[in-house]
């Protein structure tokens, strides 16, 4: 489903910078997955995006420094859980080069990111616990169906938007679960 979320995370982010802005995208090379999914978006939306690759905290620096040389409007943070585990930084990295962004996750807006699009982590780890109940109680996993999330979260941190002298839409705002001041 990342590339799914990833267009309707470069959808919402479009709506509030300049239209013929050039999106960054920061990927972690390891995940082959995502790499091969940012090309099938980039082919499909025929919008200029610019790369940066992290796998580690001493990637996350000239990641930033190459997305602001490229004059990005905006960032996409892709799914990945050492970026997930890093959060606080990546939120003050794009805080530091004044760049808005986007993750997957409601936990970055929640320490100060701009705004986020997708699966509750907590409801994502609760279906996880239900099949590791099942397999326990003696279901055979190759029984249990597959499960995609059903409920999507749209969360602008508004204050976050103010300091980056960004006006969010009164429709974005009508649209989002979750605004946090």
């Amino acid at each position: 489903m990342t590339a799914t979320l990833t267009l309707k995370r470069l959808e919402l982010i479009r709506e509030l910078i300049p239209q013929n802005s050039t999106v960054g995208l920061l990927v972690n090379p390891d995940n082959q997955d995502v790499l091969q999914e940012i090309e099938h978006v980039a082919g499909s939306t025929g919008q200029s995006l610019e790369v940066a690759l992290a796998r580690n905290l001493d990637d996350l620096e000239p990641a930033f420094t190459q997305l602001v040389s490229a004059q990005v409007g905006a960032v996409l943070v892709s799914n990945d859980a050492f970026f997930l585990s890093q959060r606080v930084q990546l939120v003050a990295l794009a805080k530091r080069h004044s760049l808005p962004a986007s993750y997957e996750w409601r936990e970055f807006p929640a320490v100060g990111g701009l705004m986020s699009y997708g699966p509750s982590l907590p409801g994502t780890y609760q279906k996880i616990g239900t099949y590791a109940a099942r397999i326990l109680k003696g279901a055979q996993p190759s029984d249990l169906p597959i499960q995609q999330p059903t409920e999507f979260n749209l969360v602008i941190n508004s204050a976050t938007a103010r300091s980056l002298g960004i006006h969010i839409p009164p429709t974005l705002i009508a649209r989002a679960d979750e605004v946090i001041e």
